[in-house]
């Protein structure tokens, strides 16, 4: 995962690629638990939901950085690049993950899947009954996230031909009171409406969780770093000399966050435990990127190697534990024991890692002959990149 620099070497940050790993591990303990699992894992990662949130924190800071840090230096967007990126990274292995859902029956983890043409058109999120549609119902955040990518880029296009950049601010508390006031208007109109009836819950999911509109916090979140960090350079040389207190106080809004939403989808964590989630994360997000803070400075390999497979591993994972799990269990493996879930983990991981050298590096080397061309044939094509 790498940052824009001010000179032609992109700079590695380490401490996001541990973020990136937190997150899916938070991810796949919490979806562990639809699967035979040993009890400890609903009391300790009952609060795992919000790597989610961690991931959009993070896809909006990254996202963003790569088209702030140009507009900063006075450099022009390129629309074509920046969908062309996008495109290779994320279409080739959700296409893949899709077509081995729709052609393997045994992979899917739950009953049916919804219409194909919702997951090809990223409107799955919408309308999203978990009760008779709930297979690979994880690609919800995918549509958050493919929203995103197509409208920000263009936003920001419209306000630099507007020359309105410099009330982009404006727009982004605007979308920010916006998120506040339609999750009030689904939670009177949607919710309570629908609180006495069979299966209440699935229309919290439907109404509440799952909609792109209810879900921009944590995308705002991190543009909003992003925007600070390159238009106010000297402010963000102050805050990142305290990566290791920001670490702190991102913990304690966590912990916050953490008691508010003990009822998931009470009036208290649907209204206001999301935009407390995403400050939480995104101070996590600014003290990782801190030079000052433990989390830039020490490296992993284990975190790299999670942080590289984590978006193909959060495609597959569902299918491949409820391929596995019965495969282990006449192995001889206890369904609710430790064993039986290191073991599923581990299957997951080694999905991901040959879904990763199948399609995800083969595609990426596809990208790059791409954009070298464009670059060959005179098309503008940026030296400094955000790779995600």
């Amino acid at each position: 995962m790498t940052y824009p620099t001010a000179s032609a070497e992109p700079k590695k940050l380490i401490g996001l690629d541990h973020l990136r790993a937190l997150a899916i591990i938070m991810v796949l303990f919490y979806h562990y638990r639809m699967f035979a699992h040993p009890e400890w894992v609903d009391t300790v990662m009952g609060f795992g939901w919000t790597g989610v949130d961690l991931f959009f924190v993070l896809s909006g800071f990254l996202i963003s950085s790569q088209l702030f840090e140009r507009m900063a230096r006075g450099k022009a967007i390129s629309l074509p690049e920046f969908f062309i990126k996008r495109f290779f990274r994320i279409i080739p292995p959700y296409l893949v993950v899709l077509a081995i859902y729709f052609l393997i029956p045994a992979f899917r983890e739950r009953e049916s899947l919804p219409p194909l043409w919702k997951f090809l058109t990223f409107t799955q999120n919408l309308g999203l009954d978990l009760k008779t549609s709930g297979t690979f119902s994880h690609a919800w955040s995918l549509c958050v996230e493919e929203h995103f990518y197509l409208f920000f880029p263009l936003v920001l296009a419209a306000l630099i031909a507007f020359k309105a950049e410099k009330k982009g601010w404006v727009l982004l508390v605007a979308l920010f009171l916006f998120g506040f006031g339609v999750r009030l208007y689904s939670w009177h109109y949607l919710i309570v409406p629908t609180a006495a009836a069979d299966n209440a819950w699935k229309y919290w999911y439907m109404y509440m969780y799952y909609p792109t509109y209810n879900r921009l916090d944590g995308l705002l979140a991190g543009v909003s770093i992003a925007a600070l960090f390159a238009f106010k350079p000297s402010v963000k040389e102050r805050i990142t000399k305290h990566g290791n207190a920001i670490l702190g106080i991102s913990i304690l809004v966590l912990a916050g966050a953490w008691f508010l939403c003990e009822d998931q989808s009470g009036f208290a964590a649907s209204i206001f435990g999301y935009p407390l989630i995403s400050v939480g994360y995104g101070l996590m997000v600014i003290a990782a990127v801190s030079p000052s803070g433990f989390l830039y400075r020490v490296s992993s390999r284990a975190t790299a190697l999670i942080a590289k497979l984590s978006f193909v591993l959060y495609l597959s994972h569902k299918g491949v534990i409820h391929l596995v799990q019965p495969l282990f269990e006449k192995a001889g493996m206890v369904p609710k024991g430790n064993l039986m879930l290191v073991a599923s983990l581990l299957a997951a991981l080694a999905g991901a890692f040959v879904l990763n050298k199948i399609v995800e590096v083969p595609f990426l080397r596809l990208r790059q002959r791409v954009l070298d061309k464009r670059k060959l044939d005179g098309a503008p094509v940026a030296v400094e990149t955000v790779t995600v």
